[in-house]
């Protein structure tokens, strides 16, 4: 596995001057290593959209190179933007998607599939250009110079966990809301 936050560096120190779209947990770990936050552009509250605006931002600026860092529940949620990405062949779009499996910001719930689906063999079969898969950070890190230089669409899924934090922990009165939000329906 890839440390989420070594991950982020290893992209930081081979972005020069392109893009980035973030989005879920990629976020807090880009927003900690960026160099360059004018040309930054994280998504909060859409989960699944990443992709979608870095591709319009990609057929926008076909001169600037373009990245997303995605995550694996919210590409789940949108997972028709491979065959529009790939339909549309931006040649300066390269989408990083770290795979852990859960939906790490909101308290790492499972995904649907996780570990039985290949995201990358996904992103090949929707007709990305390139499709690199990995689990270790020297390989991960060696060959991302040449993969910044493959001419896109480029899909990079990145098996990654979070050593350094744990997720969120949201405590509330769920029960006493549901028990409410029976009550307004007419049940218990």
């Amino acid at each position: 596995m890839i440390p989420s936050l070594e991950a982020v560096r290893a992209i930081s120190r081979e972005r020069e001057n392109a893009i980035v779209v973030s989005t879920m947990s990629p976020n807090r770990y880009w927003e900690a290593v960026t160099e360059n936050p004018d040309l930054d552009l994280p998504i909060f509250g859409a989960m699944g959209k990443a992709s979608s605006v870095a591709l319009g931002l990609a057929l926008a600026r076909p001169e600037k190179k373009v990245l997303v860092l995605d995550g694996d529940g919210g590409l789940l949620m949108n997972l028709g933007s491979l065959v529009t990405i790939a339909g549309q062949e931006p040649e300066n779009l390269v989408h990083f998607l770290f795979e852990d499996g859960v939906y790490f910001t909101t308290g790492s719930q499972p995904v649907p599939g996780a570990g039985r689906v290949s995201l990358a063999g996904m992103a090949k079969d929707a007709g990305f250009r390139h499709s690199h898969e990995f689990d270790n950070l020297e390989d991960f890190a060696s060959e991302l110079p040449s993969i910044m230089r493959e001419p896109g669409p480029v899909f990079v899924c990145l098996k990654v966990d979070h050593p350094y934090e744990q997720p969120p922990v949201y405590i509330g009165n769920t029960g006493a809301a549901m028990k409410r939000l029976a009550q307004k329906l007419g049940g218990e």
